[in-house]
């Protein structure tokens, strides 16, 4: 029994098998394609949503800059404003100390 057909239908169920080796191979590397491009993509949807965040957290910080120096401009207004105030009263002080001898 162990004639030529026996040895070509080994030799086709081993041509089989290893078709069906390489095709599991193939598939097992074609998921882990498929899970690399996967996890790619949530890290590029993280990475955007982590550019939106940085977005809005700069404009916040620029809106609170520029309401920090509105509010230094109004300070350095009002420290010449009393600055200006002292050197009058100081002169009026002088002057009638002056007048009255002192």
């Amino acid at each position: 029994m162990n004639g030529p057909d026996d040895s070509r239908a080994a030799t086709g169920e081993t041509a089989i098998s290893a078709a069906l080796a390489r095709l599991t191979r193939a598939v097992d590397r074609l998921e882990a394609a498929v899970d690399r491009r996967h996890d790619a993509d949530r890290s590029v949807s993280g990475l955007e949503a982590q550019l939106q965040r940085l977005g809005d957290d700069r404009s916040e910080l620029a809106a609170m800059l520029d309401t920090a120096e509105a509010r230094a401009a109004r300070l350095e207004d009002a420290n010449r404003e009393v600055s200006r105030r002292l050197v009058s009263a100081m002169e009026s002080i002088r002057s009638v100390l002056e007048e009255h001898g002192g």
